[in-house]
């Protein structure tokens, strides 16, 4: 996962630099992964031919308790493996998962140039709901980027129920050599 990691993050910034002040490390992955199962919240991993194909997790939208149904998600697929369907099969066990675990909203940003992701997400059921000009800057340019959303259970049309909301349940990835983790 963290080869995956670094790879898009290289790539998405050219020569500028990263994103992080500091190279992530196994460690810090690992810790991130331990604070978002604490958090109960899901994060799931697709294998294919014994690799580690791709990866999915979600976090909180915002810190703020009004914001605490929400969350926002992020997908990393590895290089050899896009556009392979690891993305139609992450994706809906993600949704799948937030939603078992009481969520009602999922968010995310996608590059605006990333069509293949914008047309997965709008299969899924996100629409889109922003566009926010000029926001990052990759290979020598400014990016755009593209805000989509989509209700999980029953979103806006039911009072949320008590919190704090349960584990989320672990669901596996529907690829048979895949697993959640």
């Amino acid at each position: 996962m963290l080869a995956i990691y670094r790879h898009h993050i290289q790539q998405g910034l050219g020569d500028l630099g990263a994103y992080e002040d500091q190279p992530m490390l196994a460690e810090d992955l690992k810790q991130r992964r331990k604070n978002m199962r604490k958090r109960r919240l899901p994060h799931l991993v697709a294998e294919a031919e014994g690799k580690v194909a791709g990866y999915a997790y979600a976090v909180p939208f915002r810190k703020r308790p009004a914001y605490r149904y929400t969350l926002k998600h992020s997908i990393y697929i590895h290089p050899d493996f896009q556009n392979a369907g690891i993305g139609r099969q992450l994706l809906p066990a993600l949704i799948d998962a937030c939603a078992q675990a009481g969520y009602l909203q999922m968010i995310g940003y996608i590059d605006a140039t990333n069509e293949a992701s914008l047309r997965l997400h709008e299969a899924c059921g996100f629409q889109r709901v922003g566009f926010l000009k000029s926001v990052g800057f990759k290979f020598g340019h400014w990016a755009d980027s593209v805000m989509v959303q989509r209700a999980l259970g029953q979103g806006d049309q039911a009072l949320p129920g008590p919190w704090p909301i349960l584990e989320a349940p672990a669901l596996p990835v529907p690829l048979g050599q895949s697993k959640p983790n």
